[in-house]
């Protein structure tokens, strides 16, 4: 019953953001930007397992950005991120802070998970660089939530990500290099950075077609790093 009640609610989430988009008039507001992926993926944990992504941008005006990403997995895992992003314009490129919101109900093993995080970070053309704190907490489906004893903490730890791009941001078509311990469903201790290769190419004005790459080796700093788990995902991007 709780796993149906979870995939029903994200779903509730899903049709929320499509409507409040869809009866926006584009007249009143800057672009938006929605994403669709679907991406097949093997690691120690889960096994082979492929998953679907829908991701939205916001640019709410020229000082603030809003993301949101949904994602359910075969591997009965599912999640939900969002970042809130202030900016300020520099001479070149611009500073922004980030606070990054990350759920993801874990039903195989009936435990929710949760990340937060707050960064600092610069972007220009060719870099897009990130340093700041997060915290992780995890609790069970069947917790009782007026005890505080039953909810597990880690101590809060480092976030950080360096990506570099070949081409200028407005370029018909771009390719990145990046390393970092996060993505859009999840934050991994400081020492567990994962690579990731991305490529854009846009068909037409409003139309991008994507590609990711992702590699996360297990023990990197700590001198033994081994193969944990990869991931690709294919999807198009539509702006309006």
């Amino acid at each position: 019953m709780k796993d149906t009640h979870t995939k029903k609610s994200i779903l509730l989430i899903i049709i929320l953001c499509l409507f409040v988009v869809h009866t926006t008039n584009a007249e009143q507001r800057e672009p938006i930007t929605l994403k669709a992926y679907i991406g097949y993926g093997y690691n120690y944990t889960y096994k082979s397992y492929a998953n679907i992504d829908v991701k939205a941008e916001f640019n709410i005006n020229n000082n603030f950005e809003l993301d949101a990403a949904v994602e359910g997995c075969t591997a009965n895992t599912y999640s939900i991120g969002t970042n809130l992003r202030p900016k300020f314009a520099l001479p070149v490129g611009e500073m922004y802070v980030e606070t990054k919101l990350i759920y993801c109900a874990v039903v195989r093993n009936k435990i929710h998970d949760f990340n937060a995080a707050l960064s600092l970070g610069y972007r220009m053309d060719y870099v897009n660089v990130q340093i700041g704190m997060f915290g992780h907490l995890m609790s069970d489906f069947k917790r009782n939530w007026h005890s505080e004893d039953e909810i597990l903490t880690e101590p809060i730890s480092m976030i950080y990500n360096i990506e570099a791009f070949v081409r200028p941001q407005k370029s018909i078509w771009n390719l990145s290099f990046r390393i970092s311990n996060f993505d859009d469903y999840q934050i991994e201790r400081f020492w567990q950075p994962m690579f990731f290769i991305g490529g854009r190419c846009n068909i037409k004005e409003q139309l991008q077609l994507l590609a990711d790459i992702s590699f996360k080796p297990a023990g990197m700093f700590h001198l033994d790093a081994t193969f944990y788990g990869m991931e690709a995902c294919v999807g198009v991007g539509w702006t309006f």
